[in-house]
């Protein structure tokens, strides 16, 4: 019987210690190993920040180890953020009254679902002047990684970044980029799998090029010398 009393005794001191302590959100923390507690918006901003294809929410869900509901959610407070309509930033449950106040800062950039995910876009307003600016900044020579996987993507398209570099053996991300801003590539569909980005060639390639279409691009694989076919267009 005193057994049973002291383990009573201990199990409700315990119950009232975890009671009487402070209430710390349950949902703030993410629960990922070697991570330090991160808000669940900010995590997810992170990512799409890097990200240079559209993420899914399931991806996301994943990158983030949070339900696909909660992930939903958070996105859905960093759209209003962006749009000036909200502010962003994980609810807590030990706060006493949480500021809902709007930021009333409508950002230059969104965040836009397409091809089945998330990713940062300039709004449409700002297109010109980012466009104007990229070409600018931008030297008057491609390098040679550069003209190389603008040959892939002439001779490949559609085809997605990660074909595009498993064809070069080599990353294409900082390159795809430099070739979108000057626009001589372009986002043209999305993989039915994957959900990957598919770029083609614009017609300001036709016209540096000039030539009429890209049917009047040359065979190049009797060039090659190990006499690979790859590049020849169906």
């Amino acid at each position: 019987m005193t057994n049973e009393i002291d383990e009573t005794d201990v199990a409700a001191n315990a119950l009232d210690d975890e009671t009487e302590g402070p209430e710390l959100s349950v949902v703030t923390p993410l629960d990922v190993p070697g991570q330090p507690h991160l808000d669940l918006d900010r995590a997810l901003e992170a990512i799409l920040f890097i990200a240079d294809e559209p993420q899914s929410v399931v991806h996301l869900a994943a990158a983030v180890a949070r339900p696909v509901a909660e992930v939903r959610a958070a996105i859905a407070r960093l759209r209003a953020d962006y749009d000036g309509t909200g502010v962003s930033g994980e609810p807590r449950t030990d706060a006493a009254e949480a500021d809902t106040e709007a930021s009333g800062i409508r950002r230059a950039f969104e965040l836009r679902e397409v091809g089945g995910g998330w990713r940062f876009y300039v709004r449409g307003e700002y297109d010109a002047l980012v466009s104007d600016f990229v070409i600018a900044q931008t030297s008057t020579r491609l390098s040679q990684a550069a003209l190389e996987t603008l040959s892939v993507i002439a001779y490949k398209q559609p085809i997605s970044r990660s074909q595009i570099a498993s064809i070069r053996a080599v990353n294409v991300d900082s390159v795809v980029r430099t070739l979108l801003g000057r626009g001589l590539i372009t986002e043209v569909d999305t993989d039915a799998e994957t959900g990957a980005l598919l770029y083609g060639t614009t017609e300001l390639l036709l016209t540096n090029l000039g030539i009429n279409s890209l049917d009047e691009l040359p065979h190049i694989s009797p060039l090659l010398d190990d006499g690979q076919e790859g590049f020849d267009r169906d």
